[in-house]
């Protein structure tokens, strides 16, 4: 049985090892048992973690806002506890696809950030590689790409036909659905 999480990351910045996750959005899809469970959880980056303000422009959070979310441990903990409803980390048999655009950044970020809550154990969760819907939708393209300005998520869902609300675009649970569509178009599949 497949089992698949869609996400995608708000961070403070681009290095996985200096900056942190601020935003963990994302869909698990276990087609076989009909399930989907949807998670958005917004937190506080570590305490050692850099913030480059130019990231939180991007993503539109300010510094009180990030002040007042819960801590990072906390979002990590949490979303423990919501990988364990569906998979079980010690069965090495049971592990879910990661997919999401531009996959290998959220993927380096999310390693960092198990390491950072004192956990070696991720690849206990996710195959590998990840799954990445950029490099679907490359192919899916590949005839169109010279008439794209660029490829970035919501480029490329205007060019696949579907619709993209721009001022929406860097708030992770916007971006995942926009990134399963993406996904689903290219592949054929309803996932």
């Amino acid at each position: 049985m497949s089992k698949y999480v869609f996400l995608d990351t708000e961070t403070t910045g681009t290095d996985p090892v200096k900056n942190g996750i601020i935003q963990l959005s994302g869909i698990i899809v276990i087609p076989d048992k009909q399930i989907e469970e949807p998670f958005d959880l917004k937190m506080q980056p570590f305490p050692a973690d850099e913030i480059d303000d130019r990231a939180l422009a991007v993503t539109g959070t300010t510094r009180e806002e990030l002040a007042n979310r819960p801590l990072g441990f906390d979002g990590y903990r949490g979303f423990i506890r919501l990988l364990g409803r569906h998979i079980s980390k010690f069965d090495r048999s049971d592990k879910a696809y990661m997919i999401g655009y531009n996959v290998g950044f959220d993927d380096s970020m999310l390693r960092q950030w198990f390491l950072k809550a004192g956990d070696k154990y991720f690849g206990s969760w996710f195959w590998w590689p990840p799954i990445d819907a950029a490099m679907i939708a490359a192919l899916k393209l590949r005839d169109k790409r010279n008439e794209l300005p660029d490829f970035k998520q919501g480029t490329v869902a205007k060019a696949l036909g579907i619709e993209v609300d721009d001022a929406r675009l860097h708030d992770a649970v916007y971006d995942i659905g926009i990134c399963r569509q993406i996904y689903n178009v290219c592949t054929g599949e309803s996932l």
